[in-house]
């Protein structure tokens, strides 16, 4: 081997320039270039245009093309001015460039396109000269979520119906009422939030929600009824602010036609001033909303104020005597009347007032940070605008009574209860006469403007009043088009696309206002509240039914990709608000719940139909992963979706009793979760003893009787390296296929032939070849347990006790070449170290190289399991010693963007350093066997000494790989230093090039990293494709 420099440090170089074509006849010189310069030391690239990406020296300690962690990696959209780095495709880290060959894309976009250079920075000028896109407004939680969903549920109902309500079912059952309604709010609050915070939410609000969770069929047509019910809540809140302006106009004796036609006229006008202020953009709008939240500040002030002051006569005619015990204990118990009197006919009236839960998550898409806003302002509205519901309900049950005539000629002499009815006798009052004719105009049960006549001064009411229902009208306006601008541009339904085009910086939906507009004016014409209130209850209902399905549907799916940053949540209270709001649709208006359930039924056939070729990682998919075989040839018309990445583990186990600690880590974190299939390759030809053999049931029964969930799966090959490309290809059904292989480490590499090894070597190149990520597991004690069972060895993994590197005939195979399988499940099961809890230990995962994420979704999904669920996950990053704050918060903003949980980060910081003079030198003597010792001779000549002998090194792929072998030393010494005591190491694996790194190198390298390791050591790496992401969609 050849000399080590004496330097004290390794010198790295970061190589970022693009990629581009050897020159005809280069091939070779030019495949050279990136080992040049080794004699001191140092390890660059001597050409300028370089396969390495910026920034790969600080986090992975030496000079390369893999690339570390980086946020554009998992991105989908560019920032503008700053060029979009991508991650290097496996084949490009893998394989070699070829002579004559046109090279791949060094970088592959999400689009499909790719770019010449690192980042794409192929752009043209006219580009890069381009003005920055104006900048849309952006709303924070508490006026964009918050004051906006409190706007929207003091609506109304709050101010005209509130103490109506009060007086008809009581202060008690009113309270239940309010609570009933906020619990269903509120749990569906909780699950908007867990929806809105797993991943990045786009503009669509509700519908977007639902859709991206249970997919175009249900998340369609909920999307069309909450858009019509927005449009027509419009209505409800118009109409009650003009009955407002309409009993004003009457208590001053004026009238334009009738009161009915009064109110449909002032209606008609007020939605046309309100599309005026939409049309006029979102600011304008917020800062409408801001106004009307300050008005209806005061307003309330004013009330309680009203309250506490002593009633004037004319107040007391009109029932009003300040806080009274008896009137409080009076009007706890409800009096039904008329055809509305009841539980659930109040309940209706009341329900809509607590819809307006959704007004922020609705404007979605104008939100600075959704996965904030929208859980934060969502919860403290409900929180908010409960307490005023019950301090209203309380106070004005407790100061005003059910019946009073509003004449000042009804009092008495004296306070009496003979020959007088109603609680105002004891206070010197005598409703008696319109109490007995049932004619009686003021009191709560009577006067829809109660709240006025209480306050201290009535104009402030009436502004909150205007406030409220006009704010609520407002927000409905803008809610409806934007939901059913998302719904258009999906193009789920036909015409409709017409309402999806926007116009200017915020993406306005004009066309779709205008629609909102005329359904508005529609049941406008009704002019009546009461009638239109429970018309849209149903369909509220619908929605937060499905909204609570979803967060318990993507719950229940247990897939990966439902990681919600918010977890103050149930799935099973999602469950039960869901359940709760189909009872009460029914319970409300039965015909109108069937209606309800029936669109959304002819809307979801539709959908389900015509397929539309959209694929949003709903839960959906995911759960149909878990379903019985039948619906895998379902799965086939869609496609993967990041968001639903499993491992699925191809497991090389031989017979699975045979390593048992490599089926039970597998199993922790695949049981339940994702795929898990046990391959064996049975060597020689395809005899019926050999066919049985590797197709046995008993090692099925055997993964069943120690309860893992796994398939299994055994072929029959000439040799182990040709069964393993069948499992690899054949292996598994539809979706339902690995992406992963796991091995176990071949602890006895040094001791057995070179071919076995050069065979274990080459069954990774293949698993690259075909896109497959690569887990190599190694445990201090080995992993198989055959010899102490007394049974066949598969000759591929571990044989042979003496070192072979002559290029002679193979020593024979051990006769017992067949395995009794049956006698295997009759041993008792070894217990494993998987098995038992790890307690209060570390996860320590090296995330060096970007490999897609693989590194980081295995131990989260560990972490997730009970035996693991104590050890803290620590992730540790190469980086330079001048920036480690810097880099650490890099990778931590990252990290935290996965919602992953993880919150120790570690930077390496001495991950440069040269090693240790002595483990160099046992690195030499490892690799002293399997040198070629050729002096640099020419390439033909090392090719005749190498001749039958491929795992034999030469002395220039020993220098071209220096750095690289260097590398692997320090890791280990890194690892001894770090995590010596951690339940479990997990290391970006490297990846050798074929035909650059022969295989005892490449072990040798293996043997380095994971050597005189006390925990498991799991050497991953991943496809280089994404299986994190931070998006919805």
């Amino acid at each position: 081997m050849a000399e080590v420099p004496p330097t004290d440090t390794v010198v790295l170089t970061t190589l970022s320039s693009p990629l581009k074509a050897p020159p005809a006849g280069h091939g070779e010189e030019y495949s050279k270039c990136f080992y040049s310069d080794a004699d001191n030391g140092s390890y660059h690239s001597s050409d300028v245009h370089s396969l390495a990406s910026r920034g790969s020296e600080a986090f992975s300690g030496y000079d390369t093309l893999d690339a570390a962690p980086n946020y554009d990696f998992y991105a989908n959209t560019a920032v503008f001015g700053r060029t979009r780095k991508s991650r290097p495709s496996l084949f490009q880290l893998h394989s070699i460039l070829e002579e004559d060959a046109i090279p791949p894309p060094l970088y592959e976009e999400a689009n499909g396109q790719s770019n010449g250079g690192v980042g794409g920075k192929d752009s043209s000028e006219d580009e890069a000269d381009a003005e920055p896109p104006a900048e849309p407004a952006r709303f924070g939680w508490v006026q964009g979520v918050m004051i906006r969903c409190m706007l929207n549920i003091w609506g109304v109902i709050l101010y005209l119906r509130l103490p109506w309500i009060t007086a008809q079912a009581g202060i008690g059952c009113t309270w239940i009422i309010i609570l009933l309604s906020s619990c269903i709010t509120g749990i569906t609050g909780l699950s908007t939030s867990a929806i809105a915070t797993n991943g990045k939410v786009k503009g669509g609000g509700t519908y977007f929600l639902i859709s991206r969770s249970l997919g175009p069929e249900l998340g369609g047509s909920i999307g069309l009824i909450f858009a019509f019910a927005n449009a027509v809540a419009v209505a409800m809140h118009t109409v009650g602010f003009a009955e407002t302006v309409q009993s004003l106009m009457q208590e001053n004796g004026s009238s334009m036609v009738d009161p009915i036609n009064d109110i449909r006229i002032i209606g008609v006008i007020t939605v046309t001033c309100l599309l005026a202020i939409s049309l006029a953009g979102m600011e304008w709008e917020s800062k409408a909303q801001v106004l009307f939240f300050l008005v209806i500040m005061i307003s309330f002030a004013n009330y309680i104020v009203g309250t506490i002051i002593p009633a004037t006569p004319q107040k007391q005619a009109r029932g009003f005597f300040s806080y009274r015990a008896d009137i409080f204990a009076a009007n706890f118990v409800p009096s039904w009347r008329g055809p509305d009197g009841s539980f659930f006919g109040m309940f209706s009236i009341f329900f809509p007032s607590a819809t307006g839960i959704l007004a922020g998550a609705n404007i979605s898409g104008d939100l600075k940070d959704p996965a904030v806003a929208i859980p934060r302002g969502t919860m403290l509205s409900i929180f908010w605008t409960t307490m005023s519901y019950l301090i209203i309900s309380v106070t004005i049950g407790s100061c005003v009574v059910r019946d009073a005539s509003g004449v000042l000629n009804d009092t008495m002499p004296a306070p009496t209860t003979e020959d007088c009815v109603g609680l105002a006798c004891r206070y010197g009052w005598n409703f008696s006469e319109c109490i007995t004719n049932k004619t009686c105009a003021f009191g709560i049960s009577n006067y829809y403007q109660s709240m006025s006549m209480v306050s201290g001064f009535a104009p402030l009411i009436t502004a909150g009043i205007f406030g409220a229902t006009l704010s609520s009208a407002l927000a409905c306006l803008v809610s409806a088009p934007k939901v059913f601008q998302c719904l258009c541009k999906d193009r789920l339904y036909p015409v409709i696309g017409f309402f999806g085009k926007g116009y200017g910086k915020n993406d306005e939906p004009i066309r779709g206002y205008v629609l909102t507009y005329i359904i508005a004016i529609c049941f406008i014409l009704i002019a009546e509240l009461n009638t239109i209130a429970p018309i849209i209850s149903n369909f509220f209902l619908c929605s937060y039914a499905l909204i609570n399905f979803s967060c318990f549907h993507a719950s229940i799916t247990n897939s990966p990709g439902w990681r919600p940053s918010f977890r103050f949540y149930s799935k099973w209270l999602s469950l039960l608000g869901s359940i709760v709001s189909v009872v009460i649709m029914f319970l409300l208006t039965w015909w109108a719940a069937l209606i309800a359930i029936g669109i959304v039924l002819f809307l979801l056939g539709y959908v389900l139909y015509k397929r539309p070729s959209v694929n949003w990682g709903s839960s959906v998919q995911a759960s149909s992963y878990n379903m019985a075989l039948s619906y895998s040839v379902g799965m086939n018309l869609v496609d993967d979706h990041i968001k639903n990445y499993r491992p699925q583990c191809l497991v090389l186990t031989g017979p699975p009793g045979f390593r048992p600690a490599l089926v039970d880590f597998v199993s922790t974190f695949t049981k339940n979760l994702s795929l898990m299939m046990c391959g064996n390759v049975v060597t020689g030809s395809p005899s019926p003893a050999a066919v049985e053999a590797a197709g046995s049931s008993s090692h099925v029964t055997w993964l069943n009787k120690r309860r893992i969930k796994s398939f299994y799966r055994g072929v029959v090959a000439n040799d182990l390296r040709s069964g393993v490309q069948m499992l690899l290809q054949a292996a598994g059904l539809g979706q339902m296929r690995p992406n992963v292989l796991v091995m176990g480490y071949k602890k006895n590499w040094r001791k057995d032939r070179p071919r076995n090894t050069e065979s274990y070597v080459g069954i990774l190149h293949d698993a690259f070849d075909l896109q497959y990520g690569v887990c190599v597991l190694r445990m201090k004690d080995g992993l198989d347990v055959s010899r102490s069972l007394q049974a066949h060895v598969n000759p591929g993994f571990e044989i042979g006790t003496e070192p072979h590197l002559d290029n002679g005939p193979p020593p024979a195979p051990p006769g017992n070449t067949t395995l009794d399988p049956d006698a295997l499940v009759a041993v008792p099961q070894p217990r494993t170290e998987f098995q038992s809890k790890q307690g209060k230990k570390t996860i320590d995962v090296y995330w060096l190289s970007d490999d897609g994420g693989l590194t980081l979704m295995l131990p989260y999904l560990l972490s997730r399991k009970k035996r693991w669920g104590r050890c803290k996950v620590r992730v540790f990053v190469g980086g330079d010693i001048q920036h480690v704050e810097e880099q650490k918060k890099e990778i931590m903003a990252l990290i935290t963007k996965f919602r992953l949980g993880f919150h120790d980060v570690v930077v390496l910081s001495d991950i440069n350093e040269r090693p240790q003079p002595e483990h160099v030198k046992r690195f030499e003597d490892l690799l002293g066997p399997y040198r070629l010792n050729d002096g640099h001779k020419d390439v033909g000549t090392v090719e005749q000494m190498r001749e039958g002998c491929p795992w034999k090194i030469s002395d220039e792929e020993l220098e071209r790989n220096k750095a690289k072998s260097l590398r692997q030393v320090r890791l280990n010494e890194i690892l001894h230093d770090y995590s010596r005591d951690a339940a479990l190491i997990i290391l970006t694996m490297p990846v050798g090039r074929r035909g650059l790194c022969p295989s005892a190198l490449y072990m040798a390298w293996l043997e380095t990293l994971s050597r005189d390791l006390r925990p498991p050591v799991l050497l991953v790496r991943g496809n280089q494709e994404n299986v994190l992401t931070f998006y919805c969609q």
